[in-house]
């Protein structure tokens, strides 16, 4: 199911975006539409139409209907030299014989713009992202978290009015990418420019993205805040794909309006909402780990308890994470903060065990 524009005018829109290649369909009828200023993310894994997406965007597919609508005009036609758009790839794609400064201000020669027109700009780029001392070095000589600054700062000298992303962090390690993410979205604002990024990563995502929309066989499944998204998938691939999620396959047995039970083949799981659906009808409930407690002590509690025994426990440090085996072979993922240093009554291996949820936890999932 696609997701329908809003009902302001985006500053850039998609309408029933198609793109064939002989009998595959890559994009199938995608309708976005995204604000001025905003940074959204493509996020889906290989094959799902992000980058296809991405490419019409830029120019270098051409769509085999819809529109590509930027600030009013109909660019689904245009070639990408005539697009007001420029793309950074993942690869960087930065000119090896030349240094960091003539890199930022090829474009600009290309243009034909005044030489003190062009040595403000590109000054003002190097100022931008923090790269004014190693101007003259080539980008051999750089790390790879400076070599996507200076990608990201020649995207931004001419001043487009679309910046496209694709797969931006993905030659960097994790840790340099982790702390690049930050860096990138406050360059990217403070210019003010409107942003679409193509990932698979979903905490790439989270982090950089005003809004995102998740992607699978060429349509967008839902559109929305990385908050939206995570805590109210609108189905089972959405909430599976963001994030861990335990999904719990039963039927509607109660539907009221502040609340709803669904059976299952462990017992009752109570929701705090209602869905306006039909009794019987199969549903999903979903819950994510972080919100199960657990302990080896039944607690004083009677709806969405549970019993099992933990087979399996990662450590990560800031948490750990059990693996429950319920009755039946069922096995759920429990995830819980490290708050002490020493926890002489940890939960450890093949131990029995009590795990629940408050009834706002779950999420009730009909498709």
């Amino acid at each position: 199911m696609n997701v329908p524009l809003s009902s302001g005018d985006g500053y850039l829109r998609t309408e029933q975006l198609v793109k064939r290649f002989d009998d595959v369909t890559a994009v199938d009828k995608v309708s976005l539409s995204i604000n001025k200023g905003e940074i959204f993310a493509l996020l889906g894994s290989s094959g799902c139409g992000k980058s296809t997406l991405l490419r019409m965007l830029a120019g270098f597919e051409k769509p085999t209907s819809g529109a590509v609508i930027l600030n009013g005009v109909d660019i689904a036609s245009f070639p990408p030299y005539e697009r007001p758009i420029n793309m950074m790839f993942q690869s960087y794609a930065l000119f090896p014989h030349l240094n960091i400064w003539d890199n930022i201000a090829f474009g600009l020669k290309r243009e034909g713009l005044p030489k003190a027109q062009i040595q403000a700009r590109v000054d003002e780029m190097l100022n931008l992202v923090q790269l004014t001392a190693l101007a003259r070095r080539k980008p051999h000589q750089l790390s790879g978290g400076q070599q996507q600054r200076v990608a990201l700062a020649r995207s931004l000298a001419k001043k487009p009015q679309l910046l496209l992303l694709d797969e931006p962090l993905g030659a960097l390690d994790r840790k340099l990418r982790e702390r690049t993410q930050f860096e990138l979205v406050n360059i990217i604002e403070s210019v003010g420019v409107t942003c679409v990024m193509v990932t698979h990563d979903q905490e790439e995502a989270m982090t950089m993205a005003s809004r995102i929309a998740v992607m699978s066989h060429g349509r967008v499944l839902q559109v929305g805040t990385p908050k939206e998204i995570y805590e109210y998938p609108n189905g089972r691939f959405v909430a599976d794909f963001i994030g861990n999620v335990n999904l719990f396959e039963g039927k509607l047995s109660l539907d009221q309006a502040d609340r709803c039970e669904v059976s299952t083949d462990h017992g009752v799981v109570s929701v705090g909402h209602g869905i306006s659906g039909t009794a019987g009808m199969a549903v999903a409930v979903a819950v994510r780990p972080e919100k199960i407690h657990i302990a080896k002590t039944r607690p004083a509690v009677h709806q969405n308890l549970f019993t099992g025994k933990v087979c399996e426990i990662a450590y990560f440090g800031s948490y750990n994470t059990f693996i429950v085996e319920m009755a039946g072979g069922r096995t759920v993922k429990v995830t819980e903060a490290n708050t002490t240093r020493h926890d002489g009554a940890a939960i450890t291996w093949e131990d029995p065990v009590f795990f629940w949820w408050d009834d706002a936890a779950p999420v009730v999932l009909t498709q």
